[in-house]
This record gives C-alpha cells, sequence and structure tokens, in this order.
C-alpha cells in the first residue's frame, strides 16, 4: 500500500511538472530542479515546509524573506480567517477604517519622519511609485542607482536593477544612470540639476548580502540634500527586523526620503507591499491624488492581515533574535570558510546571510545536496555564485545549529 502511495504522489508531481513545462516555461522547471527544488509543497509551519512525500525541511529561502514571521504564523492567519467573513477588498480609490488604521500603524512602526504611505500588491509596483513620486515631486527626470541592484520586474524596478537578459525588452526606463556600488565620488560626478533620485538597496540581499561603510549612506544623504534630489532605499529583502534592527537604515545612521517595503509587512499572509515616505513629499499627491493607481493597493483584507503582522513584530521583536542568532549563526558559518575550499567566504547581517562559492555552478550544486539534509535554500539573483540563508526570524539556537551542521555535511559531500 506504502509503495502504491509513493508511487501515485511521484505521478502526479511528474504530471504537475510536465503540464508546468508545457504552460509556463520548460527553463523554468529545468531551473527548480538544477536547484534542487524538483518536489511539491504540502504546507508549511513555522520555520519549516514539507513537501508531499512527508518530508520536512528548514526554510531557508522563506520566500525572499517574505515569512519572517515563519510560514502559516498562526496568530496573522487566525486574524486574516476572521476578517473574512467581516469585509473584502473595499473600493481601492476610497479611504477606509482598514486602510486608515494601518497607514498610522505603519507611520508608528517605521522609525523617523517616514509617515505617509502608497499601499501596492508588488516590489516592483512599489518601487515605481516610488520613482514616480521622485520625478513628480521634483519636476527631474534623472535617477541614479548603483551596480548590483535588484528591485522587481515592472518598468521602473527593471531599468533600475542589474538582471541578465533584460536587454532583450528593449529601450527600458530613459535617464537612469548606474553608479559603483559604495562610491560616493562615481555618484557626485553624475548628480546635477536633472537628478530627481538616488536608489539604493543599503543592503543587497541578493548580491552577496553587500553593503557599505558607514560613511557612504552619510555622503549620499548630503549629496541628495545639496542637490534636492530624494533618496530611496529599497528595503524589501532587509527589512521588519530581518537584518538585527526593525529596518536596515537604522544601522546606517541615515533616513531615507522614501522606503520601500515588501511582503513581509503581511508575514506572507498577502500580498501587499508598501511606499512610506516623508509628509513634505506627500504635497505632490495632496495636487495630483490619482498619480499612481493600484486595483489592489490597501485591499481592506491585506491591511487586517498587516495589522496582525504588525502586531506580532511588537509583540516579538524578531530584529533582537535576529542580530543575537544570527550573529552567532554566522560566527559558526564563517569557521567554516577557511576549512572547506568550496567556501570562500560567509557574509551579512542578523539573520540575512550569504555563502559565497568558488561559482554559479558549484553554488547551485551545493542548493541541490542541502535538500538531502532538509535545508531549503536558494542562490542569488545577482550572485549566482552565493547561497542566501533567510530563515524564520524566530528561529532559535537549535535551529542554528542544525542549519551550521547541515551545512558542514553539505560541504564534506560536494
Amino acid at each position: 500500500m506504502m509503495k502504491k502511495d509513493l508511487s501515485t504522489k511521484q505521478t502526479d508531481r511528474d504530471t504537475l511538472f510536465a503540464a508546468a513545462e508545457k504552460v509556463f516555461s520548460k527553463s523554468l522547471v529545468d531551473g527548480i530542479r538544477e536547484r534542487g527544488h524538483g518536489f511539491l509543497e504540502a504546507g508549511g509551519e513555522g520555520a519549516y515546509v514539507f513537501d508531499t512525500d512527508g518530508n520536512r525541511y528548514l526554510d531557508c529561502s522563506s520566500s525572499a524573506g517574505t515569512f519572517n514571521l515563519g510560514r502559516k504564523n498562526r496568530a496573522i492567519a487566525a486574524r486574516f480567517k476572521k476578517a473574512l467573513f467581516e469585509t473584502d477588498q473595499g473600493n481601492f480609490v476610497m479611504p477606509s477604517e482598514e486602510k486608515a488604521l494601518l497607514a498610522r500603524r505603519i507611520a508608528e512602526f517605521v522609525p523617523g519622519n517616514l509617515s505617509c504611505v502608497l499601499f501596492g500588491v508588488t516590489r516592483g509596483e512599489s518601487m515605481d511609485a516610488a520613482c514616480k513620486l521622485a520625478r513628480g515631486f521634483t519636476e527631474r527626470p534623472g535617477l541614479i542607482t548603483v551596480s548590483g541592484g535588484c528591485y522587481g520586474e515592472s518598468g521602473f524596478a527593471l531599468s533600475l536593477s542589474e538582471r541578465k537578459g533584460k536587454e532583450q525588452f528593449g529601450a527600458l526606463i530613459p535617464e537612469v544612470t548606474v553608479v559603483p556600488f559604495g562610491d560616493a565620488q562615481a555618484a557626485e560626478s553624475v548628480m546635477g540639476e536633472r537628478t530627481a533620485a538616488f536608489v539604493m538597496e543599503p543592503i543587497q540581499a541578493e548580491n552577496g548580502c553587500r553593503a557599505a561603510e558607514e560613511e557612504y549612506y552619510a555622503r549620499m544623504r548630503a549629496l541628495c540634500d545639496r542637490h534636492g534630489a530624494q533618496l530611496i532605499f529599497d528595503e524589501t529583502g532587509s527589512g521588519f527586523g530581518r537584518t538585527g534592527t526593525r529596518f536596515f537604515f537604522e544601522q546606517t545612521g541615515v533616513e531615507p526620503d522614501i522606503l520601500v517595503v515588501g511582503e513581509a509587512l503581511t508575514g506572507g499572509i498577502f500580498p501587499m507591499t508598501a511606499m512610506i515616505f516623508t509628509p513634505e513629499l506627500k504635497r505632490f499627491f495632496d495636487v495630483h491624488p490619482l498619480i499612481h493607481l493600484c486595483t489592489f493597493g490597501g485591499h481592506d483584507l491585506g491591511c487586517r492581515a498587516a495589522m496582525a503582522a504588525l502586531d506580532e513584530y511588537d509583540r516579538e521583536s524578531p530584529w533582537t533574535n535576529a542580530r543575537d542568532t544570527g550573529g552567532i549563526l554566522i560566527k559558526d558559518l564563517s569557521r567554516l570558510a577557511g576549512k572547506k575550499a568550496a567556501l570562500k567566504s560567509v557574509t551579512g547581517r542578523g539573520l540575512l546571510v550569504s555563502l559565497r562559492f568558488a561559482s554559479e555552478q558549484v553554488a547551485r550544486a551545493f542548493c541541490v545536496h542541502a535538500g538531502a539534509h532538509r535545508l531549503m535554500l536558494e542562490t542569488g539573483r545577482v550572485d549566482g555564485s552565493c547561497v542566501l540563508l533567510r530563515p524564520s526570524l524566530l528561529i532559535g539556537r537549535k535551529e542554528a545549529s542544525f542549519i551550521t551542521d547541515a551545512v558542514k555535511k553539505i560541504l564534506d559531500s560536494l
């Protein structure tokens, strides 16, 4: 009977992947298998994800850091389930109690003068809104960004991103200038009276968790102030406690004019992102209220989920655990870098950790072998020679030790 059940599961898996090859992309399916993810998810809970064969994996992908509070967080799920019987999408162009309460909660949660909010559904959409706001407010076209960035797949976001193959789409957004990450002099040489904004991820999650010296961020702030440009930070990969503080910009000592946050806003229960900005910038929306529209932006059900998530963030303070547990994890993994030839270095902050390997091929092989040791991992989208560790921010020392032991065993098997 057991053999029949396993055979049925195998057939279901093969059927689904065959359908995906026909409907979506054969290369997509091949890529999933090459990264060791050729299984079907059967749900998740807390720090773990399960496949249809009954195997349990420590989820160190967390859907690109979306599940900061674990898979299927019970407190958020319970509030969301209750909300299903109390509200619906709402009307996206009209205010609602949910939208107003969530905007106020976000303003209280985010440090500094960032107190105005525009809701979105995807990271790229919120970045697009940020660029439109900066251009509209300054009445300038120029956008400066840094090398190695990853902001999403839509118009402005894709134009700013370092993404393989984007030249296939032809001309993208004009007047986007790319300068080396961490090079203040290069940024100064191109910033001027046509510059609307300087855009960056203060720590590049998909590019080896690369961060700059603290002085660099201060110089970028001063440059933007001098030229009347807006400073935009994208913290989709680093926000809501991932790096050991609520947001990574707190560690830089610099506050942006516009902050983009991702789906960790709802703990992964509902697709929602946000652009958070200063009251000064709101003046542009006072004159142009419908300059950016999103049918599901500020979805009332999503707002309920986000408010529940913010309650959990406040209750758990997961940034403290990310700082402490992540610090131990990085220290333990760094010891392996000097002993194992395949692992070149370990970098990161909090529970945003990058393992750098000799090549993209070795990194992919590492992810494949990780499945046998019950770790679910992803390579970086910008630097494919890096493997990212982004577990739930609520993991403890036991899970951190499991990760370290598994990494050591995988390195031994390569």
